[in-house]
Parts: C-alpha cells; structure tokens; sequence
C-alpha cells in the first residue's frame, strides 16, 4: 500500500473517523457504541480478542461489595445500575447468582455487613435481582460445605458473566454496524499530521504493514496503555498508572449447590468461590503489583498459597494447592491518583483522558471494571464526539447484544423451545450451546437432524459445526481461542484432542479478512 496518506491536506476526509488500539472489553464496546451511532470505525487488537486481561476476570457483573469500604459509592452505584441493564442485553452469556457471605465474628461485626447489603440492595436501583437477607448456616444449603465454627451468615445477588464472549459479543455488533475489526494486528504507530492520525498496522505475527488515517485515536490497550501512549502515538502522559495482577484457580467441584460464596480474608480483602462451568469451582482473586510483560502474567506458588489459605478459613475438608487443576492470571492498568502501596486499595473506577481536543483527538482509557464498560464505552463516544463536532443518541443500553434477542429476554423459555426443535441434542451440549450463542445456536445447528449431520466430534460435545461458526463468524484461528476464550472446554479436553482441533483449524479456519479500506 502507498504511503500517499502523509502529504494527505487537511481538507482530505480520513479513511476513518475512529480507529481503536485494543480489542478487550473496553475497545470493543467502544466499538460497538461509535458504530451504532454511524462512526466509521477500526478496531485493531495485537492477539485475540480479549487474549489477555478481559478473559481473565473473576467473571461478574457486580457493584464490587467491598468498594463500600473504600467509600467508592460513585463507583458502586454506577455498576449497580450497569448489573441488570447488562443482563438484560445478554441473558445468554449473563445470569443471575446468589452469594453466600459467612459471618467471622474476629473480622467486620455483623451490624457492618448488614448495614453495607442494605445499602448494596437499594444504591444501584435493584429491579429484578432478589435482595439479600441473614441466614442460618446449619439450615442454608450454603452451610453444608463450611466448618461447624461459622453459625450465622448473609446471602445477596449479583450477576455472573462469560467474560471472554461478551467482548467477542460487542465486536460482532460493531461488525454488524459497519466496524471494521481485526484482530491479530498491531498498531505499530500513530502519528499526527495535517489535523488527523496516520497509523502504520501490522498484521501479527507476520504480513504486510498497512497505512490507514483517522479522525480520532482511542487507546484502549489496557495493560499496554503506557506504552501505547509513548511509543506508538509518541506523547507523553503524566498520569500515575499502577499494574495490578490478578490470579485464580480452578478446582474440581467443591459443594454441589448453586451458590457462590464471598470469604473475607485476615488481610482485608474478599475471596470468591464461584460455580464454574457444571463441574468445576472457581477461586479468585490476589491483587498484587506487576511490573513485567502483561502478556506472560502467571499465578505465582505463593498466589496460589495464599487462595488456598484463604478459602481453607472456612471449608470443612481443606483444600491443597496440588487440587488445583489450572490457573489463569490478568493484568490491570489502574489509575491511580493517589500513589497507593496498597494495590488492593487503588480504585477500579476508570478514567478518560482526552488529548488534543482541537484536532486529532487521542482518547486513552485508564482502569475500569468489566461491570462498567458499557458505561465507560457511551461516555468515551459522547467526549469524542463533543471533540469531533458531532452527536449522536446513546443506544447500548437497550439493543440486545447477538443471541441476545430471545422472547421476553426469558432465558429458560428459550432453551425449551431449542430442546424441542432440536429434540436429538444431549442436554449438557444444549445447555452450553445456549448459553455460549443464545439465538445465534440456530447458525451451528441449522437444519441438522442428529449429531452426525454436526461433523467430526472433537470431544466433550465440540463438533465441527461449532468449529466453522467460530472461525467464520468470532474471529477464532487457534485452539486456544477456541477452548479457552469463545468456549471453557480447555478445561475438559487432552492433549490428543487439543491437537486435533488444531489439525482442523489448519485446513479449515478462514483466511484473515482483507486489508482495510483506504481512501
């Protein structure tokens, strides 16, 4: 491609009115926001789409209980109100969860913690979620699995999400709504001239570079977003930003009822022990400073000691670091303003920073919580649109995201109505499958008739329907992206069968999409 687009005259209209550096959560809902609002728009991402730190959440949609603490009620009251509007845009992928909080008389007295529910329960405009309540262990399902010691408890709502595939679900509506979106490309540089930004891609991990121009730049890199700011775009920034690793682990199943439970730890923070994937519990998180390359974060042998130790407070039968079958680790970039020691004290609120609002505007996202993208994306819209001269009426909120769109929202109403038109389909396949796709399942079944119309079987109800869906329509390539981003079945499969989804992706994955358009 020529490089005519450095001498381009200001009065030139750019290839783009906005390209996007990031394809995590924040990037893609950013996406997707300008999108509908009728921006031309790029999004590139160097890996996979939420290759790093947005598929390694703890995978809720919560106010975040212990922010109360911090006295962050902005912050809690803002992802309060974004639990049940998410939910109801993605009842596939997003549902509803009951948490189990026993009381440890030595830690916070039961007054605080009641006072701080009923607070959780009403600052966020709770509609449909139960509120919470006290319960009594030794008669709560919830009790069963925790040591004798511990009498008394509290239980409240909040809303779980499959992280990985809500960020794939913003970028198929970007798609939908004309963004170009590519992932395994890298923004190599961004540079300034004639009143818009020339940007150098490069295709990963090797291809032709390509030379695009854009109104506005939004560095969405989140772990990279320091870097992206004075390497690639060349500016400086004098915001204090604070990595911050995050590690769980994954177990065999450790109680058999549907509750999750929120441990609070001698340190002060909270544990999670989430349901995970029918056979499975998921344990998390450590907050620990990180100063190495995001891309290669890892949970540590004392990360791992200290989940272990931390949950062991209050489990009858102690579990040991050899239960634990696999780990995975995220790295935040938080703002933080005031220079905390403390990594589990530096806010998760997330911050916009503006720069050059006369032309050429470069937007860059500090912080943030998955809760509050959707939030975070509208705002970054309207401030770049204010800088851009342009409006356009806020819509994420109420548009379903794909799969999203079943009767009512009512997702137990749908699965019935799959199970009846696919009657052949084994239950635990039917309910992953719903729960992965929603309405856009009727792409992989089509008009088979068994399991055999499906394709070659990979193991664990993976068919090869399944395989050419999400290379043809989620960007997938690897068995990786496959098994542990758009899909959890890593956790279930071998090293064979591994191998043999990628043998299939080698001959049957789709060509990337072509370069972008220009001029």
């Amino acid at each position: 491609m020529s490089d005519h687009h450095a001498d381009t005259p200001a009065s030139t209209t750019p290839d783009y009115d906005l390209v996007i550096i990031g394809g995590g959560i924040n990037g893609a809902g950013i996406a997707r926001d300008a999108a509908g609002r009728g921006l031309r728009v790029l999004l590139c991402e160097q890996a996979d789409l939420a290759g790093h730190t947005s598929s390694a959440s703890t995978k809720l949609i919560h106010g975040g209980l212990r922010y109360l603490e911090y006295y962050e009620f902005g912050l809690v009251r803002k992802a309060l109100r974004e639990r049940e509007i998410l939910w109801r845009i993605a009842p596939h992928i997003i549902w509803p969860l009951r948490f189990v909080m026993p009381h440890a008389r030595s830690l916070r007295p039961a007054w605080l913690i009641r006072a701080g529910l009923l607070l959780y329960d009403h600052l966020g405009g709770r509609k449909r979620l139960p509120a919470s309540r006290g319960i009594n262990l030794a008669r709560h399902a919830g009790g069963k699995p925790l040591a004798d010691t511990y009498k008394r408890g509290f239980i409240y709502s909040d809303c779980w999400a499959q992280d990985a595939r809500l960020v794939v679900l913003n970028a198929m509506d970007a798609r939908q709504h004309g963004a170009t979106i590519m992932p395994r490309t890298r923004c190599v540089s961004a540079n300034r001239a004639h009143g818009q930004w020339q940007v150098t891609l490069q295709p990963v991990p090797c291809g032709e570079p390509c030379r695009i121009s854009a109104a506005a730049l939004v560095n969405a890199a989140g772990p990279w977003v320091a870097r992206t700011i004075e390497d690639t775009a060349h500016m400086g920034t004098s915001h204090n930003i604070q990595l911050v690793k995050g590690s769980h682990i994954v177990l065999p199943r450790l109680f058999e009822h549907d509750h999750a439970y929120l441990f609070q730890h001698t340190d002060g923070r909270v544990i999670f022990a989430i349901p995970y994937e029918q056979d499975f519990t998921l344990i998390g998180t450590t907050d620990v400073s990180y100063s190495g390359d995001p891309a290669a974060a890892s949970a540590s042998t004392e990360e791992i000691a200290y989940l272990c130790d931390a949950v062991n407070r209050y489990l009858r039968h102690p579990i040991r670091p050899n239960d634990v079958l696999s780990t995975y680790s995220g790295v935040r970039a938080l703002y933080d303003e005031h220079e905390n020691d403390n990594a589990a004290a530096v806010s998760r609120d997330y911050m916009l920073d503006l720069q050059g609002t006369d032309s050429a505007p470069l937007l860059s996202v500090f912080g943030g919580k998955i809760t509050t993208y959707r939030t975070l994306s509208e705002q970054a819209v309207d401030r770049l649109l204010q800088a851009m001269g342009h409006s356009g009426q806020h819509w994420t909120g109420a548009a379903p995201l794909p799969g999203g769109d079943m009767p009512g929202g009512d997702f137990d109403r749908f699965v019935d109505m799959i199970r009846r038109q696919y009657p052949w389909l084994p239950d635990a396949m039917l309910l992953r499958l719903t729960r992965n796709y929603g309405t856009c399942i009727r792409h992989i079944l089509a008009d088979a008739d068994s399991l055999d119309d499906l394709g070659a079987h990979f193991g664990h109800g993976l068919y090869a329907a399944e395989l050419r869906y999400l290379t043809q329509y989620e960007w997938a390539r690897t068995a990786r992206d496959i098994l542990w981003r758009r899909t959890k079945l890593g956790l279930r499969m071998n090293a064979t069968q591994v191998a043999e989804v990628d043998v299939w992706l080698d001959t049957n994955a789709p060509l990337e999409s072509a370069l972008p358009r220009t001029g």
